[in-house]
């Protein structure tokens, strides 16, 4: 990449996954820039990987993406840099009823779990997409491929990211483009999403699900699929297995009865 210095960029990295994914990243001596809101958390994780790993070049952008112009700013902030990896994670969740539920809750999340990535990842693609070696790795979840009793917005959010990730590594492949796209699909995984999605302080994994894996096997799970050349890394949600695969939505390519493709 221009013989520039690569970094690997994850947002939501201020706890959970994201947090566990960057430390993974660093072990492999990856430059990083950390992205989220809580600027404290940061900076304790950039502490954390420094005290490892010493010669690396950690970035910290404490800003908040549910706010789309904020976006923007923080791809502009990133164009000095040579992204090697984007990982786009920051996201939460809501269990509710369609009926019941906080909708200016349910406007951020849409925004943060939508808008921000679907912002970061055309940024990207459009500035990537003949690099070698580049990746995208967008977060989606098992209940992006089936609907979840009383969480339908949030599987609803997640079947948009992985429909998404999932047409775009298409589209990458009809262009022979060099960048991967690639969708992680998470079942329970002990963070604060629980938390967050059920409205309380203290949220009990091991009461509410019979298993789940935690945010560092998942980062594990995450680098499996980055070492891969498969589209889609998924937690089987009976088996709890994780699987690699190609792309899980149909696709009808381009028939006759399409309107006429155009090229990246």
């Amino acid at each position: 990449m221009n013989g520039k210095e690569k970094y690997t960029v994850i947002t939501g990295a201020s706890s959970g996954i994201g947090y566990e994914t960057a430390k993974a990243f660093a072990r492999r001596g990856k430059n990083l820039v950390i992205v989220a809101r809580s600027k404290k958390n940061l900076e304790k994780l950039k502490e954390e990987i420094l005290q490892e790993n010493p010669p690396l070049d950690v970035i910290v952008k404490s800003v908040d993406l549910s706010v789309i112009s904020n976006v923007y700013q923080l791809y502009e902030e990133l164009k000095p840099h040579c992204i090697e990896t984007l990982v786009n994670n920051a996201g939460f969740g809501n269990y509710s009823s369609v009926a019941n539920q906080n909708l200016e809750k349910i406007e951020t999340m849409l925004r943060l779990n939508i808008e921000a990535l679907v912002v970061l990842s055309s940024l990207f693609v459009r500035d990537y997409k003949d690099v070698n070696g580049a990746q995208l790795i967008n977060i989606s979840s098992s209940g992006g491929y089936i609907i979840v009793p009383n969480a339908v917005t949030y599987c609803a959010s997640k079947f948009f990211v992985s429909t998404f990730t999932e047409g775009l590594a298409r589209e990458l492949k009809e262009y022979n483009g060099k960048l991967q796209a690639k969708v992680l699909a998470p079942a329970a995984t002990k963070t604060n999403f629980g938390n967050t999605a059920n409205n309380v302080e203290r949220y009990n994994y091991d009461k509410s699900f019979a298993t789940y894996h935690t945010s560092k096997q998942m980062a594990d799970f995450l680098l499996e699929l980055y070492d891969s050349s498969e589209v889609v890394g998924i937690v089987n949600r009976e088996s709890f297995e994780f699987e690699l695969s190609s792309p899980l939505f149909n696709y009808s390519g381009n028939p006759k009865s399409n309107q006429k493709c155009c090229t990246l």
